[in-house]
């Protein structure tokens, strides 16, 4: 069976932000290939999506590795979604759709509920599907595209503690959505940008000072059944 060369990039991608393959260590084809149960070909070809997103790297006889980010690289992330945030969340005041609006508000009462009753792993998953549905709404397939990778990248690179107090977290993802219905640009950027500095603070490194080198590809690792993903 053919399996895509997206899924596969995919699920490397995944496995790379979950820490299955340590910073520095090596990715090869044969290895990734029986891993994931495809041939090389989709691999090579997920191995080069995943060098140009900056997630991998090719040294000289080494091959593919995974990347090894500085602290400077990591925190020009956080710059980088501060500034792209907002503007998707006042594009998206421009060019919503009914059925974008329907989606985040009802995340919010969601978010809300589970803020109330504090359900920090579901606040958690909830949180970054209203953020990539605020994104969608904007309109703009490539402002979607850099904010989706940004949010792997940081995932990858940072650990998130749960917010101070989750219910007013909640209630500005409640105002941003407010904004957004109203068509007011500037209100829906500024509110998101209040939102985007404030969850910022909440971010630690998950490595100081460069990644160490002591853990390599988990050949321990099952076989991973690829033919249920969909991305």
């Amino acid at each position: 069976m053919h399996i895509p060369a997206h899924s596969v990039c995919t699920a490397i991608r995944d496995d790379i932000v979950a820490g299955v393959y340590e910073r520095g260590s090596r990715l090869t084809e044969e290895l990734l290939a029986r891993r994931y149960g495809v041939s090389r070909v989709p691999v090579r070809e997920a191995l080069r999506t995943l060098e140009a997103e900056g997630f991998v790297v090719t040294r000289r006889h080494a091959g593919a590795c995974v990347a090894e980010p500085t602290e400077q690289e990591a925190a020009d992330l956080l710059e980088m979604r501060m500034l792209l945030e907002p503007l998707g969340a006042a594009r998206a005041a421009q060019r919503r759709t009914e059925a974008h609006l329907k989606v985040l508000r009802g995340l919010v009462r969601l978010g809300q509920e589970r803020a109330r009753r504090g359900n920090s792993e579901d606040l958690r998953s909830l949180g970054g599907w209203f953020h990539e549905t605020l994104a969608q709404a904007s309109g703009s397939h490539a402002l979607t595209s850099m904010l989706t990778q940004l949010r792997h990248k940081i995932a990858w690179m940072y650990a998130v503690e749960a917010p101070a107090d989750p219910v007013a977290s909640w209630a500005e993802h409640g105002a941003i959505v407010d904004a957004v219905a109203r068509g007011d640009q500037e209100r829906a950027r500024t509110v998101t940008a209040l939102h985007t500095e404030r969850a910022t603070v909440a971010h630690r490194l998950r490595f100081t000072g460069g990644a160490g080198r002591a853990d390599r590809v988990r050949t321990s690792q099952p076989p991973v059944n690829m033919t249920g993903l969909r991305h």
